[in-house]
């Protein structure tokens, strides 16, 4: 018997929304599948070109969750899987993926990096090339509960081009989720600092009305 499947009958899979049954493949029931509310086109957050297929509520919201506190490579995929059926012409297409980087302190404790792991699966199925070229440097802050000026202000100038890395030409930063879009402004400025022409973004999930 094939391991996976063997797994699957030891450990049923858990939908990652209710906690119910899902499918060996997929990390969220189809309840809450059908709660899943979908966003079209590519939308202007804090300067930067965002496209995400998702609004960051209900089902969406705990596939973050899975990807961002528990390395679920499954809601990675599915994740990935999503952006790239639901991305507008163009969004894919001639760049590198930049995966937002985490800062170290958070890096250490968690073990890994969500966004990486989101991008990496980008890359997997859109055959772009991954460029994890960024970095966060001072202190490491929550933005949980903070209003988007005081976002804003925290992130700005902590992001940074690794040393010896070059920015790419055209960057498309990776995220598992935009809110204010202060870290993706702070990662396009240094990018663009850095020599890149064009920055755009995108993520499995954003805030409605960004």
């Amino acid at each position: 018997m094939p391991l996976r499947a063997l797994a699957s009958l030891l450990a049923p899979p858990v939908c990652a929304g209710c906690g119910g049954h899902a499918g060996s493949t997929e990390p969220l029931c189809p309840a809450c599948r059908l709660e899943l509310r979908w966003l079209t086109g590519v939308t202007d957050v804090a300067g930067v070109r965002t496209f995400a297929p998702l609004a960051y509520e209900g089902p969406a919201r705990a596939m973050v969750r899975a990807l961002k506190f528990r390395g679920a490579t499954l809601a990675a995929d599915a994740m990935a899987a999503q952006i790239v059926a639901g991305a507008p012409r163009g969004v894919l297409e001639r760049g590198r993926l930049v995966p937002v980087p985490l800062h170290p302190r958070r890096l250490r404790r968690r073990g890994f990096n969500q966004a990486e792991r989101l991008a990496a699966a980008l890359s997997r199925r859109t055959g772009l090339p991954m460029d994890d070229c960024l970095h966060r440097a001072g202190r490491a802050r929550t933005q949980v509960g903070r209003d988007r000026a005081e976002r804003l202000a925290g992130v700005h100038g902590t992001v940074r081009i690794r040393p010896g890395a070059a920015a790419p030409e055209r960057a498309i930063l990776v995220d598992d989720v935009v809110t204010t879009g202060a870290t993706a402004a702070a990662c396009a400025c240094a990018l663009r600092a850095a020599g890149s022409l064009e920055v755009r973004a995108v993520a499995y999930a954003r805030t409605p009305g960004r």
